[in-house]
């Protein structure tokens, strides 16, 4: 049996698409592939967690979360007040992190990104009682990716990287950073473009990338509907009672600037003026920015907007977001920072059509025309005709939700992406045995 370490940035409670893959790989290579899984991860539960002290956590000694599926989860508190002096000269003290030869600029910049996971650090300063054959971690630019790169070479045993690289975003191209990933001695992309992008634009080596796409729970999805009295019921729950045979356009994920959220918003007067019957919903962890844009779009339309949190769902899998998707008429996502994104995929398994931005690898997840749309990021006004033209163009729409709907049954399962991910890992212990 191999022992692996999952060394994630944040792990559940928290949700977003790279914490959800690697519960998943977790889950399903520990019941299906014989794997034992160890999983090392900070208390972070949200973003600003992650270098701020007033962020959401779980408090050491909340056993709540201490095992999740089966799964134990070692969770190390942030430690927020450490000067970066002494970060660097704790790190640069490790005999391990100097096999790395990575330059100080690269360190301070992942230093700063966070979390600064002292205790682990401290467990690798002062023990060698490691017993992993493989370490994998995500989600870059973050700390954790060098403290398994440290770990790594502390033991001698190969790591994976599956960063999600949002080449589309500004703040993900510092070349400074990218100067770790070419460290790993496997890298996981999710599209082929993320790939060309690493190889092409970053001179990593393309023999370390492996293609390996996300993946989607079918059935949670696509049989959820049904039959049965005891079915969740969004739209009666939500919707005004006169109002439940409304149109819905449905968002899921961070709403940021990034994903696209607040343009979103941006658009909603647009849509409204051409199709009055509709609502919008959004689901996911809220920000700042967002909500100030909320505000204002609620000054004139006060009741169109239903805004759902993690507060308000139980779990990834809540039957409320479920029931979102299964009774949505268009998913939105028109983002810049998806390496993949999961939620096309629970979309097209709800047989729905969706919207993506054209930028990143967005244009080869979504196939424009045949199984969703693409508007330019950021401009609302394109985000809002292309929305007005599926809620207009019904059997257009449903073709496009068809034509998702198989691609999804037939391509893209957890199990695939969890074989693959197998494959990679035995090839890599295997090597090092060698």
């Amino acid at each position: 049996m191999n022992k692996i370490l999952y060394l994630p940035t944040r792990y559940f409670p928290a949700i977003s698409g790279a914490e959800f893959y690697i519960q998943t790989m977790a889950e399903i290579l520990n019941l299906k592939h014989n794997y034992q899984v160890d999983i090392y991860t900070s208390t972070a539960i949200d973003f600003k967690a992650l270098r701020e002290p007033n962020g959401r956590i779980i408090n050491i000694g909340d056993k709540h979360y201490d095992i999740v599926n089966n799964l134990k989860i070692t969770r190390f508190p942030i430690k927020y007040n450490v000067l970066l002096e002494e970060k660097l000269k704790t790190i640069k003290n490790l005999p391990s992190y100097n096999l790395l030869k990575l330059s100080d600029d690269c360190l301070i910049e992942f230093l700063k990104n966070g979390p600064y996971l002292g205790n682990i650090i401290e467990k690798i300063a002062h023990s060698t009682k490691f017993s992993f054959d493989l370490i994998h971690t995500t989600f870059f630019p973050y700390f954790n990716l060098i403290i398994s790169l440290i770990l790594g070479k502390l033991i001698d045993k190969p790591t994976v990287c599956t960063p999600f690289f949002h080449f589309s975003n500004p703040r993900y191209l510092n070349k400074t950073l990218i100067e770790a990933l070419k460290k790993f001695d496997q890298i996981i992309a999710c599209t082929n473009i993320e790939k060309k992008v690493m190889v092409e634009k970053f001179n990593l080596p393309e023999d370390k990338i492996k293609v390996i796409s996300m993946g989607v729970d079918y059935k949670k999805f696509a049989l959820s509907s049904g039959r049965g009295n005891n079915k969740f019921k969004f739209k009666q729950k939500y919707f005004k009672p006169r109002e439940k045979k409304y149109k819905m356009i449905l968002f899921c994920g961070y709403k940021n600037y990034e994903k696209g959220a607040i343009s979103i918003l941006r658009a909603i007067p647009y849509i409204i003026k051409k199709y009055k019957k509709v609502y919008f919903v959004f689901i996911g962890p809220s920000t700042i920015a967002f909500n100030l844009e909320l505000s204002k779009i609620k000054k004139t339309i006060t009741r169109r907007v239903i805004n759902l949190t993690p507060d308000n769902l139980d779990g990834y899998y809540d039957k409320k977001k479920i029931a979102a998707f299964n009774e949505t008429d268009v998913f939105l996502m028109p983002s810049r920072s998806d390496a993949f994104g999961i939620a096309f995929l629970e979309a097209w398994a709800s047989g729905k059509p969706v919207i993506g931005a054209n930028v990143g690898a967005t244009p080869e997840v979504i196939r424009n025309n045949i199984d969703g749309l693409l508007v330019e990021y950021d401009n609302y006004l394109d985000i809002a005709n292309k929305v007005i033209t599926l809620l207009k163009r019904k059997n257009f729409s449903k073709k496009l939700g068809s034509e998702g709907k198989i691609r999804v049954r037939e391509n893209f399962s957890w199990d695939i992406v969890a074989r693959k991910t197998h494959e990679t890992y035995q090839e890599l212990i295997s090597k090092k045995v060698d």
